[in-house]
């Protein structure tokens, strides 16, 4: 285990154990130690693209949507948030309850792993683009249902045509399946680039924050990921 992978893990609040000679490794420990590049400065705030006036009706929309149940007991709707001009996408799957009192996808302590794990690849919330494929909140945080998830992806394929990202990583089981239309584990998904239907667009799976706080032991495996996604938008010169 490299120092920076030490530090990583250390960041994310995952103590580190080194393994004894004479026990298995995981069945993805096989896997290349992925390099970490240098990552080119990004410009500071928010800044749009061309599509400003775009993004205020879209959002309009979304706030008034009624397309399926959900509208009902939600508080207002948690459209996305970060650059317009994203280099990286990030997609989750539902808003949880307080996602749905603030109107901001990924808060709490989700949201802060998050930030966590975007600042030790160079990155922050600032200089990606975060979203949902639900806008509304499922009632009591249950998975979305398949005619939910439908009729909310034309909204989430305009942000991801507006952004025009370089790639785009899916946090979570629910997110990669959707995303990618398999039922595959989120096991075999992770670690390798995918892409997003027709688009061309390189497409990344890994574990969902909360998922993390729960199994900290997955963090070491993230860590790939991460650096697989940040690799592919800023590829080694």
């Amino acid at each position: 285990m490299n120092a920076l992978r030490q530090r990583y893990l250390a960041r994310l609040g995952l103590q580190v154990w080194q393994r004894r000679g004479s026990e298995s490794a995981p069945d993805d420990s096989a896997r290349p130690e992925p390099r970490l590049e240098a990552v080119p400065r990004m410009p500071a705030g928010g800044a749009a693209g061309d599509g400003t006036d775009r993004w205020t009706t879209l959002a309009a929309e979304v706030a008034a949507c009624t397309r399926c149940a959900l509208h009902r007991g939600r508080t207002q709707t948690v459209f996305g948030v970060g650059r317009h001009d994203a280099d990286l996408l990030i997609v989750g799957e539902a808003p949880g309850a307080e996602e749905d009192r603030r109107g901001e996808p990924f808060v709490g302590r989700a949201g802060q792993l998050l930030d966590a794990m975007l600042r030790a690849i160079g990155l922050s919330r600032e200089t990606v683009y975060i979203a949902n494929i639900l806008k509304c909140r499922p009632p009591g945080n249950r998975d979305p249902k398949p005619e939910e998830a439908a009729s909310c992806t034309p909204y989430l394929d305009e942000q991801l045509g507006l952004v025009a990202p370089k790639a785009i990583l899916a946090l979570g089981r629910i997110s990669a399946q959707w995303l990618l239309q398999s039922e595959m584990t989120i096991g075999r998904l992770r670690g390798q680039v995918l892409q997003y239907r027709d688009t061309g667009i390189p497409l990344v799976v890994t574990y969902h924050p909360a998922y993390l706080l729960r199994s900290p032991q997955a963090k070491a495996k993230s860590w790939q990921d991460l650096c697989l996604i940040r690799n592919l938008i800023y590829p080694a010169q």
